[in-house]
């Protein structure tokens, strides 16, 4: 396969645009894979990279191939913070296009991983795995929140994470626009990296209705409850005619990925109601969507 020269960019400045792809998870949720996945479509891969030398290896690269390069919380130079710093410092900037692709898997997935290799975790190795596996998700918290693409592998075997990975990367040569719908809760902030959002706040909300409140916007009975309130159905028109009129244009310019928010109070109703049912539209009408949850995926994090 010709290595993805489409990474390439032009930005504001007319200087070229370099890509560059993270990529971390917690051990053994299939980073290596995603690694090799990339390589194979011309990224040059670059594993376990010390945290000091990333920002001047995203500096020094101005145009040929563009860059995978994998996070490793075992090294010793790790830090959520001084990751985070290092994301901050390129987001923004015009001339370096930073994304964080996070590869995550259950915890029962990961224990029964490292019990089938037989292999000790990193962040345990006098210890049980399990152990280990809390350390690494506490550390990741503040990374998995920042990423970009976030892929579960916990239902994946390695052939189909790369196909999930080349979903996501391959289609860029062709110009395919990925677009991803976030709910999310204002009380929280925007989530990083959003580019068009919605408040939907302003529609009914089933949090005051008892039979409602435990439930969230992905179960049928509050759809439905979201859905009756009539400035539901003008609205959802008017989301879904703006969106289906910028995407084609997007494309066109060689945007790669596109991010769209909806937010409420708590990122538990509506803006899941919203986001699910754009989803669907949008991929029934042939792009290529994914669906992130904010505070659903905090909330199951946190456990009950």
């Amino acid at each position: 396969m010709d290595g993805p020269s489409s990474e390439i960019e032009i930005g504001s400045s007319g200087q070229p645009t370099a890509r560059c792809v993270m990529v971390t998870g917690p051990s053994g949720a299939g980073r290596s894979t995603a690694i090799r996945c990339l390589e194979d479509l011309g990224y040059e891969a670059i594993d376990n990279l010390p945290l000091s030398l990333i920002p001047r290896l995203i500096d020094s690269t101005v145009s040929g191939r563009p860059l995978a390069l994998g996070i490793d919380a075992r090294n010793r130079e790790f830090s959520a913070n001084g990751l985070i710093e290092i994301i901050d410092r390129f987001h923004d900037r015009h001339d370096r296009a930073l994304e964080v692709l996070y590869l995550d898997a259950r915890e029962d997935v990961l224990l029964r991983r490292f019990s089938e290799t037989r292999r000790r975790h990193p962040m345990a190795p006098a210890e049980s795995p399990d152990e280990g596996i809390a350390r690494e998700f506490d550390l990741l918290v503040p990374i998995r929140a920042r990423a970009d693409i976030l892929i579960d592998t916990s239902e994946l075997t390695p052939h189909d994470l790369r196909a999930e990975v080349e979903r996501w990367f391959a289609g860029r040569e062709g110009g395919r626009l990925a677009v991803s719908v976030n709910s999310f809760s204002y009380k929280r902030g925007l989530p990083r990296g959003i580019d068009m959002v919605f408040d939907c706040r302003f529609l009914r909300n089933p949090y005051w209705d008892e039979g409602l409140r435990g439930l969230n916007g992905m179960d049928s009975q509050v759809q439905a409850y979201v859905r009756e309130d009539p400035r539901y159905d003008p609205f959802f028109d008017k989301v879904r005619g703006l969106v289906e009129l910028l995407l084609p244009a997007y494309a066109e310019e060689g945007k790669a990925h596109l991010s769209i928010g909806f937010g409420c109070t708590g990122g538990q109703h509506r803006s899941v109601t919203l986001t699910e049912n754009l989803s669907q539209t949008l991929a029934e009408d042939g792009w290529q969507v994914s669906i992130r949850h904010r505070e659903l995926e905090r909330k199951r994090a946190e456990g009950p």
